[in-house]
């Protein structure tokens, strides 16, 4: 599986963004999809995941309530839906896929990453 981050940018505090994370390969529905992120001189941290039938999602506690993940098999492509951005939200964001099916929040359980996309967020 190869996955390809998009729709990071500039926003201002409050703002809102979509990520999205395009998938190769036809098993892409039967994997777990988690999206991560890191800031600078920081570790990367788990912000949200989602089975691969969308019928369950976890969030960080950071984001929950502000921030959406869902996705779409059809066209092997899961989102980040990004409400009331802060500007702690500043960092490079990287989907992830998890085979087991688990969308677990430890990243070292993911098999296959994406190239990141950064989201800055001014105050």
């Amino acid at each position: 599986v190869q996955l390809q981050a998009s729709g990071g940018g500039l926003v201002q505090a409050g703002g809102s963004l979509r990520l999205s994370c395009a998938a190769s390969g036809r098993t892409f529905s039967s994997y777990a999809m988690g999206w991560f992120r890191q800031a600078p001189g920081e570790e990367r941290e788990f912000v949200a995941a989602i089975t691969w039938s969308g019928g369950s999602t976890y969030y960080a506690d950071s984001v929950q309530g502000r921030f959406t993940i869902s996705r779409d098999n059809a066209k092997n492509t899961v989102y980040l839906q990004m409400n009331s951005l802060k500007p702690e939200d500043t960092a490079v964001y990287y989907c992830a896929a998890d085979p087991q099916d688990i969308a677990t929040i430890k990243g070292d359980e993911y098999d296959y990453w994406g190239q990141g996309t950064q989201v800055t967020v001014s105050s």
